[in-house]
């Protein structure tokens, strides 16, 4: 079940993008956006803990959520947006997609899981399977400034997988997210100008809240408490793939042909993360 909410995770951020649209066309900025669905997406898990009369997290799980509103919620969320501004969308993609990189890395440092040489075969091949499905048209426009904060963008998406695994088997996720996303809207809330918004932008700054952060961040902790930090990373790889296919049926959007081969590829990597444990039964069986 852990692929599967996984991949449930991954379809439901693949709707950022698509539904953003709406809001950032009546003028809305991208972290006014952000904003709201830190606020609201948090309104919702605090709902949920009152829902469940969890209890407030120990001190130790209450500091850790602060610090991940902070790094996880407000920086990702804030870095992402300067490296679209200073390096484009394309390279602010593929460098945010470096996080399964960083997640094998700190998994290996934090968690103490083994760095086996199929997972980083598979690592490699998601990464190459990015670049060339954010291959821009007009070739990369690449900055210092965006690299920078694009590598930033990166380490913070790669924390989810590292605090959730050693966070979320101690103190109920839930709880821990009423928690973490507040304080990320309470540190976003200086960068926002606020603008007038319709009902049709309202409408879709709720499905962003409740699909996007409440379901996709519920999804992905149940995900998490049985997958690998690894595992877990790789298989939501598949968000830019999903978010281009509806593109695609929504807008017709259509890749280009390097970027068939790189959705190819994230697909390739990810069904060889799931079947990684069927590989290893039939050698252990073999042997």
């Amino acid at each position: 079940m852990g692929y599967v909410y996984m991949l449930l995770a991954a379809a439901s951020w693949a709707l950022i993008g698509p539904v953003s649209r709406v809001a950032l066309a009546a003028g809305l900025a991208p972290v006014e956006v952000a904003f709201w669905r830190a606020l609201f997406g948090g309104l919702l898990f605090a709902a949920h803990t009152w829902a469940l009369g969890l209890p407030r997290p120990a001190r130790r799980g209450l500091s850790g959520a602060v610090l991940f509103g902070v790094v996880g919620v407000a920086l990702f969320y804030l870095s992402y947006q300067y490296a679209v501004a200073y390096g484009g969308a394309a390279l602010a993609s593929v460098l945010l997609y470096t996080a399964p990189a960083w997640v094998v890395v700190g998994s290996r440092v934090f968690l103490g899981e083994p760095v086996r040489a199929y997972g980083t075969v598979l690592v490699v091949l998601t990464l190459l399977g990015v670049v060339l499905l954010a291959w821009p048209q007009g070739g990369w426009r690449v900055s210092a400034a965006g690299v920078g904060w694009g590598l930033v963008a990166g380490l913070a998406y790669a924390l989810y997988y590292i605090y959730g695994k050693l966070q979320f088997e101690r103190f109920h996720p839930v709880a821990l997210l009423a928690v973490a996303l507040p304080v990320g809207a309470v540190v976003l809330w200086p960068w926002v100008d606020f603008a007038a918004k319709s009902a049709p932008v309202w409408g879709a700054l709720v499905v962003l809240s409740a699909v996007s952060t409440y379901l996709a961040y519920l999804f992905y902790a149940l995900g998490l408490r049985r997958l690998e930090a690894t595992r877990a990373s790789l298989v939501a790889t598949l968000e830019p793939v999903l978010a281009s296919l509806l593109a695609f049926v929504w807008w017709g959007e259509r890749f280009t042909p390097l970027g068939y081969l790189g959705a190819a590829l994230v697909v390739l990597a990810v069904a060889g993360t799931a079947l990684e444990p069927w590989f290893s039964r039939r050698r252990s069986a073999r042997s």
